[in-house]
């Protein structure tokens, strides 16, 4: 059972960059009231200037003398030691940190922030649009109503897995928080195969884009299996098998490539956490 966004009380964004201005909005148009957000960016950009004007927001520079209930950390992981650093004097005695930094563990936030009520979690960019999905891990200090406060919030951009093993942290980073990179570089490679046969750049680049996004759709209002709706598509003998046939092969096909692909990414997530 989630919390109701109008009574977490204060809410704290720090950052407000792509990430942080979606679950922004999200949060807004699901009820949490804008006089309960708290915007801190000291560089603010065009797209936060416009939130803060759409919402009646005020946008502050740093944190001092502002005292949230949640404390909503979208900042670059390279620099998070020190934001953590900055924002210790606001943490109070029931203050809750969720953390959306890749790769930054339980740890190294409870150290920055010297206290143990930490969510360390790992959004993806579909929740500009309400599509995303969460992966989060709760610090030993997080209580059930901490919890539920940030299940609401999160929500907001799509649904919310929890782990126990924060090491799967790294894994959903490397899956479902980059993977969005992976399916647009694959509306690319279509169209730059369609172009390689002979189709015009516009055509190429609509036929791949609209495929994608089609069948994206289609997977979302189909609760069949991946493998089930791709069958649907695959006469024997025809087409599609014959393009499968390169895909599915057994030493350098997609399962391979995109297994050495998610590696990578959990690797580089892991790095990022020790700093």
């Amino acid at each position: 059972m989630s919390a109701d966004l109008a009574s977490i009380g204060p809410v704290m964004l720090v950052g407000a960059g792509k990430m942080g201005i979606a679950l922004a909005r999200g949060w807004l148009d699901a009820g949490l009231p804008p006089n309960n957000l708290i915007l801190v960016d000291p560089s603010p950009g065009p797209a936060a200037l416009e939130l803060a004007e759409d919402y009646g927001l005020t946008l502050n520079t740093d944190a001092l003398g502002l005292l949230p209930n949640v404390l909503v950390l979208a900042v670059k992981p390279q620099i998070i030691d020190a934001v953590l650093t900055s924002l210790r004097p606001i943490v109070g005695p029931r203050t809750l940190a969720i953390s959306i930094a890749a790769g930054i563990d339980l740890a190294r936030l409870s150290a920055g922030l010297d206290m143990g009520r930490v969510i360390r979690t790992m959004p993806n960019t579909p929740a500009q649009i309400g599509k995303g999905i969460t992966g989060a891990v709760a610090g030993d200090d997080v209580s059930a109503e901490n919890r539920q406060a940030a299940e609401a919030l999160l929500s907001a951009a799509g649904p919310v897995v929890w782990f126990d093993d924060e090491a799967q942290l790294d894994v959903v980073t490397a899956v479902s928080g980059s993977g969005p990179a992976y399916v647009f570089y694959l509306v690319e490679a279509l169209a730059a195969a369609a172009k390689q046969q002979g189709l015009p750049n516009a055509v190429a680049e609509q036929l791949a884009r609209q495929t994608v996004i089609g069948s994206a759709a289609l997977l979302e209002a189909d609760s069949a299996a991946p493998s089930i709706l791709r069958q649907n598509v695959t006469s024997p003998n025809g087409t599609t098998a014959a393009g499968l046939a390169v895909l599915m092969a057994e030493q350098d096909g997609l399962v391979q490539l995109i297994g050495r692909t998610v590696d990578a990414a959990k690797r580089r997530s892991e790095e990022l956490g020790r700093g």
